[in-house]
């Protein structure tokens, strides 16, 4: 007779297993707890349609699972990132907005199909599967046409409203990096940007660009072994590491001078500069560099489409949209110049290409030869048979 080991009765067993079990880190706002996010965690988020970038950093950080307590997708525009997720095995939970208080940072849960186990309370929960991303998706594309139409209003709205603030230079801000004459590279933590800084590494080596990080943009260039010359931004998504780097600090703040940001630079003991812009810290980054007199402007990681904006809770992009246009004659993207340095650079492939190239050169002028002695001869023997 046969033993029955424990696995063996568990098959049995009418008690559901668990999905997951672990420690949770929360946070309200992603990219906040994105910044010191420890591996391995499950990590509770009010995230409304989650998009590429906090995707991805989920996935970079080797997060366990996703318990979300907010729509991952409300079908209002089209988004990979709940998908990025799926197919790198990393589960998501939907759960209910007003139960997100409940979860406590570092404690202990265990997840079910459709509950959560914290302590001593059971959480209802629901799984977000691919069939559900699918048909969220195909809502969403067929509300595009209606979608750009609110998005181009809104743009042309506030582009109205701003196209006098966006003649008047900045504030003046005495920034100890020289910025004229020179190219400049600023990085934004935008849908890419890991991957197009990483091809850019001939380019940088070759030109030197002065190296501006908007807000965790300055995280990017440390990632890569490049250390900022100045920081930019609101200060939320940018770790203290990257601030206490020795980077020149600019604080972004409102027409009237407030600036949020400045509390963490001072709790940090640091000194920075305060510029009041309207629009985006991106948008303050771009003006400043080219009020500063600056040769070239190469952005990475720029926001440049309607989801691009919508991801970021921005309806429009008026404020975007007169920048661009003013500092327009000296602004590249990145993957231009990427492309054009990759294929500058000596690479192995390159080299395989080359000998390749020169080995059916050589078979060419081979069969070239051995074409004029074939043709030689024949003219020969005609004429010695005439």
């Amino acid at each position: 007779m046969s033993i029955l080991n424990w696995s063996s009765l568990s098959l049995f067993s009418s008690k559901p297993l668990p999905h997951c079990k672990g420690r949770i880190s929360v946070g309200a706002i992603t990219k906040v707890l994105l910044r010191d996010l420890p591996p391995g965690r499950i990590v509770v988020l009010q995230h409304r349609d989650l998009d590429e970038v906090a995707a991805q950093e989920l996935i970079d950080q080797k997060v366990k699972a996703v318990i979300n307590c907010e729509q991952t997708m409300s079908g209002r525009y089209p988004t990979h990132g709940p998908l990025m997720l799926l197919q790198e095995q990393i589960p998501i939970w939907e759960a209910d907005s007003a139960v997100f208080e409940a979860f406590k940072m570092n404690s202990e849960i265990t997840v079910y199909e459709d509950r959560i186990l914290l302590e001593d309370q059971e959480i209802a929960c629901s799984l977000f599967t691919r069939e559900k991303w699918l048909s969220m998706q195909q809502q969403a594309n067929e509300r595009t046409t209606q979608l750009m139409e609110h998005f181009i209003d809104n743009t042309l709205t506030y582009a109205m409203r701003d196209m006098h603030a966006v003649m008047e230079p900045l504030p003046q801000i005495a920034i100890q990096t020289n910025l004229e004459d020179r190219h400049v590279l600023i990085v934004s933590r935008g849908k890419g940007y890991k991957k197009d800084l990483l091809a850019a590494k001939a380019y940088i080596a070759e030109v030197k660009p002065v190296l501006i990080g908007v807000d965790g943009g300055a995280d990017a260039l440390l990632e890569c072994g490049y250390l900022p010359h100045l920081i930019v931004g609101d200060m939320d998504s940018v770790t203290d590491k990257a601030l206490s780097c020795g980077a020149e600090l600019v604080v972004h703040a409102y027409a009237d001078g407030t600036a949020p940001g400045l509390s963490r630079i001072d709790a940090l003991g640091l000194s920075a500069h305060v510029l009041p812009c309207f629009g985006t810290s991106e948008d303050m980054a771009l003006l400043l560099a080219f009020e500063k007199r600056c040769e070239v402007l190469v952005t990475v990681g720029a926001r440049t489409h309607m989801i691009d904006f919508l991801e970021k809770g921005r309806a429009g992009m008026g404020s975007t949209l007169l920048v661009r246009m003013k500092v327009g004659a000296r602004l590249i993207d990145i993957k231009s110049i990427g492309i054009l340095y990759k294929s500058r650079g000596w690479t192995k492939e390159a080299s395989s290409t080359l000998f390749l190239s020169l080995f059916f050169i050589a078979l060419s002028l081979f069969q070239l030869h051995w074409i004029v002695k074939r043709v030689a001869h024949v003219v020969w023997k005609l004429g010695g048979e005439g």
